[in-house]
């Protein structure tokens, strides 16, 4: 198969494009595009022969569900059977947006796209490519992170070739995504509301409006189906292992340290993943192993610019990969805010290797 790749121009997308994106979803093929939070994977979510073929490109288990992509929240009725109060209100103060709401699913909803489970979650993406893209295609659309299964997720195009060309049919290039992380899930289908994936939409953003949802942390198994997507404990992973240190910046600083001096005594190539301010805190003991070729760094945003760090985890995650490294050391940017998204993808990556210091 040969992925035919359409440059769009985020801010005015060609119509002409845009439908012929569409119509391939309408045709049953596969279509990768840009949201506001990463590049998704699109079928036409009421046809299951194209959401199989979702599941067969990524190497997704089927235990593991996807989210609906709808052009408004008018369409939910397309894919919900019954919308609380205060869904409707959460939908109508953040959509579109970076949030997806979980919702009792209608019949026509595939159970392929549910994991068989009596629930659906749907969110309305703020990105005008993927909002042309839904209007034109007139169909709901089934769209998980368009990678294969349990690698980073995808910002930009060329990260969607690099897992996916030649598996997918087109790939729409709107550039750089803008949040970088995933949605925040919403479930409604349980009393009280419970935030099952930290994302682009913060915990508190949410409580302005609907007080009442918890959250919560599941580390799931791809053997039982998961009540959302972005739970199992292996997830975002790059291929080299990466242990996520956690505590006082200092004492942070001073452990990732000693551990590359002994990983790198045993001849192992290291890479360091963390914000702009602990890596100018490591430079004097990382300067000379660097000049040495025994480790590679890559920053990632700020301390004190969280969205900027969130924005630009997935891609340094992928570069540092791509050094041929054997281990990574990541340090996160805190739990305040997008920070709590931030640790949630960097523990799941480190898949249970923390180091609590």
């Amino acid at each position: 198969m040969i992925t035919r790749v359409l440059s769009v121009d985020p801010a005015q997308p060609d119509p002409a494009l845009i439908e012929e994106a569409a119509a391939a979803l309408r045709s049953g093929r596969l279509v990768a595009f840009p949201t506001e939070t990463v590049y998704g994977l699109g079928a036409n979510a009421l046809d299951p022969a194209a959401v199989a073929r979702i599941f067969e490109a990524k190497g997704r288990p089927a235990t593991d569900p996807l989210i609906v992509h709808i052009a408004h929240i008018g369409q939910l009725s397309m894919c919900a059977s019954h919308v609380p109060p205060a869904a409707r209100r959460l939908g109508l103060a953040f959509w579109a947006g970076p949030l997806t709401i979980i919702l009792p699913k209608k019949p026509q909803i595939p159970d392929s796209v549910t994991a068989g489970l009596p629930s659906v979650a749907v969110r309305v993406p703020s990105h005008r490519v993927a909002r042309a893209l839904m209007e034109m295609a007139g169909v709901p659309v089934a769209a998980p992170s368009a990678n294969q299964f349990s690698r980073p997720s995808p910002t930009t195009a060329a990260h969607v070739l690099a897992d996916l060309d030649g598996r997918i049919d087109v790939v729409l290039d709107g550039g750089a995504t803008d949040i970088g992380l995933e949605s925040t899930i919403v479930d409604f289908t349980v009393e009280p509301p419970v935030m099952r994936r930290p994302g682009g939409l913060t915990l508190d953003q949410i409580h302005t409006v609907v007080p009442e949802v918890v959250a919560t942390t599941q580390q799931g198994s791809a053997a039982v189906a998961q009540a959302a997507p972005g739970q199992l404990t292996r997830h975002y992973a790059p291929r080299a292992e990466l242990t996520l240190y956690e505590g006082e910046t200092a004492r942070v600083v001073q452990r990732v340290a000693a551990d590359v001096r002994t990983l790198t005594a045993k001849g192992e190539r290291v890479g360091i993943l963390a914000p702009e301010e602990d890596l100018l805190a490591l430079a004097p003991e990382l300067a000379p192993l660097a000049a040495a070729g025994r480790v590679a760094v890559r920053p990632y945003g700020s301390r004190l610019d969280l969205a900027r760090a969130a924005r630009e985890l997935f891609a340094a995650l992928r570069e540092l990969d791509a050094t041929g490294v054997s281990h990574i050391l990541a340090t996160s940017i805190g739990t305040e805010g997008l920070g709590i998204a931030v640790l949630d993808r960097l523990t799941r990556a480190a898949e249970g290797r923390v180091r609590r210091v």
